[in-house]
């Protein structure tokens, strides 16, 4: 069973920087598309970015957000700079299984909290 470990949240001020790790344990990143999800509060939980073959991005933090993974250490990252108070959410590694991911991802980590104060 997958099990995913989040961690590098915290808070920052408007404009800074942050890097999330996800370590992945039960699914070998490097054969799998992996995504970065997030849920603010009182909303749904929205997908951030995809790595595969590819890396693909939410309208809303393309160029700011770049996701990259550690195959030798089976870990996913998410480097986010300029953020903005709007970024502000609990934040979640998972596989991506495609656009119903909602449908079929059960399994999910704690997340690692970002806060971005303005």
């Amino acid at each position: 069973q997958v099990q995913l470990v989040e961690s590098g949240g915290g808070l920052v001020q408007a404009g800074g920087s942050l890097r999330l790790s996800c370590v992945v344990s039960g699914v070998v990143v490097r054969f799998n598309a992996m995504g970065w999800y997030r849920q603010a509060p009182g909303k749904q939980r929205e997908l951030v970015a995809t790595v595969g073959s590819w890396t693909n991005y939410a309208d809303v933090v393309e160029g700011r957000f770049t996701i990259s993974r550690d195959n030798a250490k089976n870990t996913v990252y998410l480097q986010m700079d300029s953020l903005k108070p709007e970024d502000t959410a609990v934040y979640y590694c998972n596989e991506f299984p495609g656009t119903h991911w909602p449908e079929y991802l059960e399994v999910w980590g704690q997340g690692t909290l970002v806060t971005v104060s303005s």
